[in-house]
C-alpha cells in the first residue's frame, strides 16, 4: 500500500499549499506586459470580478520565449496566473496545452493522478475543495489556451466546462 499523508500531516500541507498561493498573491511573478508580445489573450471571471490579460513571445519553433499577465482577481485567480506564467515560460506551445489539459483534469475532473510531476502547479489541486472557486483557478489557464490556439473570444467562466470549450 502506498504511502499517504496521515490526518495530522495534512493541516500542514494545507498551511504549505495556502503559504504558496497567497505568495503568488501578494508578489505576482510575470506581472505586467511584454515589450512585443506575438500572442495575446483575455478573460473575465463576472461572478468574482477576476480580469485577466496574457501576453506571451511564441518563437518559430513554437517556445514560449517569455509570458506576462496584467489584470485583477482574487487571490486565487492571481496565484494562478503567476503559477502558470512560472510553469509555461520555455515550454514549447504543445507542453503548455498539455499542462492545460492537466491542470483541468485536476481542478475540474477530480483526477487527483494527474498532479505527479506538476511541482508548484499542484498547489492548486486544493482549490477543489472549494467548488465556487475552480473557476477563479482555471481563468488563467482557459486564457492561455485561447492565447496558444490564437482563439480571439474572450474566456469566460460561464463557458468553461470542458477542455475543448
Amino acid at each position: 500500500m502506498p504511502d499517504s499523508p496521515s490526518d495530522d500531516a495534512l493541516p500542514d500541507l494545507r498551511d504549505l499549499y495556502q503559504e504558496v498561493i497567497f505568495d503568488h498573491y501578494r508578489r505576482p511573478r510575470h506581472f505586467g506586459h511584454l515589450p512585443q508580445p506575438n500572442r495575446c489573450a483575455q478573460g473575465d471571471n463576472p461572478l468574482c470580478g477576476d480580469r485577466l490579460e496574457l501576453e506571451l513571445f511564441v518563437d518559430d519553433a513554437g517556445c514560449i520565449q517569455d509570458v506576462a499577465f496584467t489584470g485583477e482577481g482574487c487571490a486565487i485567480s492571481t496565484a494562478s496566473a503567476s503559477l502558470l506564467t512560472e510553469a509555461v515560460k520555455g515550454k514549447r506551445v504543445d507542453e503548455a496545452l498539455t499542462l492545460f489539459v492537466q491542470m483541468h483534469g485536476i481542478l475540474v475532473d477530480g483526477d487527483t493522478g494527474a498532479e505527479a510531476g506538476l511541482g508548484k502547479l499542484a498547489v492548486l489541486a486544493g482549490v477543489r475543495q472549494f467548488p465556487a472557486r475552480v473557476k477563479c483557478a482555471m481563468l488563467a489557464w482557459h486564457t492561455l489556451r485561447n492565447a496558444l490556439t490564437q482563439t480571439a473570444q474572450v474566456a469566460r467562466t460561464e463557458e468553461l466546462s470542458t477542455p475543448q470549450g
